[in-house]
């Protein structure tokens, strides 16, 4: 498998690019964002997914850690291919594809040739869990609290409800974790 690719960039495509490193030259398909801005001639470092098919083994790339992820969790739903993660990812960058995910925003999604309302529903569906349950907002949090919204959400509540009590959590006289569970869910058992 190539996890990394480090090279000089000897062309340009509509969607991809030609790196040449170590003597070979590797056609990767990029992002709208990366290959914004890229020229002939310069050094790239990408990480990289291999996708291997039938008729060909096509290498994605990605300049952060995050976009890498990000394409590893969508290719990872079924009936998203690596084309429509790609195409996804050229849409913003991951922390604003993964708010739109957080605030169900189908019609965000759905501006991608290619993805419908189904299958912008089955995306936020699958991924409003994995993509974590922080967000810039939530950087305050101690690890406890994190502790608390993560079995939160893997009991089943929203994460828009579970950030709507916290504030009401954090006041209160729970201390440990599971106090704080058990606060929560009687709070939201309310609602």
């Amino acid at each position: 498998m190539i996890g990394y690719l480090q090279g000089e960039i000897l062309d340009l495509y509509p969607k991809s690019i030609l790196v040449k490193t170590g003597g070979l030259g590797y056609i990767v398909y990029v992002t709208e964002h990366t290959l914004t801005g890229l020229i002939i001639g310069a050094e790239i470092t990408l990480k990289t997914h291999l996708v291997v098919k039938e008729d060909a083994l096509d290498l994605y790339g990605f300049t952060s850690q995050d976009e890498l992820m990000f394409f590893k969790l969508l290719v990872g739903i079924s009936g998203i291919g690596p084309k429509s993660a790609l195409s996804i990812l050229s849409l913003a960058p991951p922390e604003t594809l993964r708010q739109a995910i957080l605030s169900e925003n189908i019609s965000y999604l759905t501006k991608v040739s290619g993805i419908g309302r189904k299958s912008a529903e089955k995306i936020i569906i699958e991924l409003r869990d994995k993509l974590g349950t922080l967000t810039e907002s939530d950087k305050g949090f101690s690890k406890a609290d994190h502790d608390v919204i993560d079995a939160l959400v893997a009991l089943g509540y929203n994460l828009s409800d579970i950030r709507n009590i916290f504030k009401e959590i954090s006041i209160s006289d729970a201390t440990t974790v599971d106090e704080k569970i058990k606060l929560a869910i009687k709070i939201l058992g309310r609602q």
